[in-house]
């Protein structure tokens, strides 16, 4: 059964949608607490709540007495520094290319679990189920995320399956690009300045349809990172990256 998306990240992913759409600009000041407690039929303390945490995020500036506005962010600089499989090859004077498997939009209706919880997105039916408002009903299966699927080489040989995910709001024309020539990150670094990140590393047996893009035999072992970025709060992209065991490692300095 899906779940629905509190109340509170409903009225955040409102208010970020705000902010980055433009009709909130910063140094300006937001709707107040009582005011969006009755758009979205909830306690101010939900409200809150939501304040409380865009504020902790730096998106939000809370002033005693005066209300709330947007802060005041320069994204001049990339504040995160994310290193690619392509950076990395070249810089050990390695062969890199690579393949475009497949690129496709993909609308509220089509998502998982996995992708909803972190991009914040609601199903086509929980928007239209909880929106009086037609507009913003019809547009639950509008695109929402892009999604790529890319092979690296390294030599000739695949050595990393990329999976990745970007929100389409904030980044419009990534589809358009060719990404056999153009680095996902680089073109995401350039087109929205990321402030924070996180990942994890796993080691996972390789499924069929990996294997097969990492010319490896099922159930290879393989090193899988999994990456989220943000930018002005919200995450931008979320990537699944596989690399083939006996071919590649993380390394780094102390």
């Amino acid at each position: 059964m899906t779940k629905t998306i509190p109340a509170y990240q409903r009225i955040k992913n409102a208010i970020l949608d705000n902010i980055h759409s433009g009709k909130w600009q910063a140094g300006k000041a937001i709707s107040t607490e009582m005011a969006l407690a009755k758009e979205f039929g909830v306690s101010r303390m939900t409200v809150n709540r939501a304040l409380k945490e865009l504020s902790e995020e730096r998106v939000l500036e809370r002033r005693q007495g005066s209300g709330t506005f947007v802060a005041q962010q320069q994204f001049n600089h990339t504040f995160v520094e994310v290193r690619n499989i392509a950076q990395d090859l070249k810089s050990a004077n390695r062969d890199y290319q690579a393949q475009v498997v497949s690129k496709r939009a993909i609308t509220a209706n089509m998502l998982d679990d996995e992708l909803r919880r972190k991009f914040g997105i609601e199903t086509a039916e929980a928007l239209s189920a909880h929106s009086k408002n037609d507009d913003v009903a019809n547009s639950a299966g509008a695109t929402v995320l892009y999604e790529v699927k890319i092979i690296h080489f390294a030599d000739g040989q695949p050595i990393q399956f990329e999976e990745r995910w970007v929100d389409a709001k904030k980044v419009p024309e990534f589809i358009e690009q060719d990404f056999s020539v153009v680095n996902t990150s680089d073109y995401l670094i350039a087109k929205s300045p990321l402030e924070r990140g996180s990942y994890t590393i796993r080691a996972l047996a390789a499924p069929e349809e990996i294997a097969t893009f990492l010319k490896i035999a099922p159930q290879s072992p393989t090193l899988v990172l999994r990456r989220q970025t943000y930018s002005a709060g919200q995450v931008v992209t979320f990537v699944k990256m596989w690399h083939a065991g006996d071919r590649y490692q993380f390394s780094g300095e102390l």
